[in-house]
């Protein structure tokens, strides 16, 4: 099986599309007025069809890929009732590890965008030269991501009322248009709508499903990583690589081209 072949692996809907790597994979190299239109127009009554937090999530990051197509990577940032910060969801790739390093330092445009007492947005156009959040510039710049833009998710109505953020991060330097942002922050205000009126689930269970996914998602790469050492000769690092790279250069997700791997090892001689 030639794994640079995504056809062999099934073709991705547009919440799997792979994010995981330093090069930007956008589905279009731009992104018209009345496209936009039309993916806000369907995507109001969707969000509020959904069930739970969890529902919300996954679909404002799903469209994110489509209003913003420059976005290689997105996040959400959320905050229990002790005003913790965590990530619920993402696109995947660094992602989680990108926000945490935000996180633990208590700086960042995730955590400057999510605070009671700061700014809308918060941006970054140029990480390589970014002196505000040294942290996070050394992290994401040593993952191949050079912008980063959040804004606000609104609190709702019910205590104790901690706003969130919506993160994106992309490859290139002065990647965020003020088109860009206007329509990041018109997709926040859905999603605070649409988080407002949801019978959600706690904080508490959300972080308990994010948790097992990442648990099951690092199982099944450390399978895949396993089974490449063992045909490849490689070590786990050059293993790993190798996925993340396939998973660049054939726009699958990492976890997704993991599993291929794992269910199939009898088919990997041509990644």
């Amino acid at each position: 099986m030639d794994l640079t072949r995504p056809e062999l692996i099934g073709t991705p809907d547009e919440s799997e599309r792979s994010t995981d790597g330093a090069s930007p994979t956008p589905y279009s190299a731009t992104v018209d007025d009345a496209d936009v239109v039309d993916q806000f127009r369907r995507l109001a009554p969707a969000l509020l069809d959904c069930a739970t937090v969890a529902e919300v999530l996954d679909r404002v990051l799903d469209a994110v890929t489509r209003v913003v197509p420059v976005a290689a990577m997105a996040s959400v940032t959320m905050r229990d009732d002790a005003g913790r910060y965590y990530t619920p969801v993402s696109t995947g790739g660094p992602a989680e590890e990108i926000d945490v390093v935000q996180y633990r330092s208590g700086r960042g445009p995730c955590v400057d965008a999510a605070r009671e007492d700061g700014p809308a947005s918060a941006v970054s156009d140029d990480l390589r030269r970014e002196e505000r959040w040294p942290e996070l510039a050394g992290t994401a710049v040593g993952h191949g991501f050079l912008s980063v833009a959040a804004v606000e998710l609104l609190p709702d109505a019910r205590p104790p009322r901690l706003p969130g953020a919506l993160n994106v991060y992309a490859s290139e330097p002065q990647a965020f248009g003020r088109a860009d942002l206007d329509r990041l922050t018109i997709l926040a205000g859905y999603a605070s709508l649409a988080l407002a009126t949801t019978d959600a689930i706690s904080a508490a269970e959300l972080k308990q499903a994010h948790l097992q996914t990442a648990i099951e998602t690092r199982d099944v790469i450390g399978q895949a990583k396993g089974i490449l050492m063992a045909r490849r000769g490689l070590d786990a690092d050059q293993a790993f690589d190798l996925l993340r790279r396939t998973s660049q250069d054939i726009n699958v997700k990492l976890a997704r081209l993991a599993r291929t791997v794992a269910e199939r090892p009898q088919d990997i001689d041509s990644l």
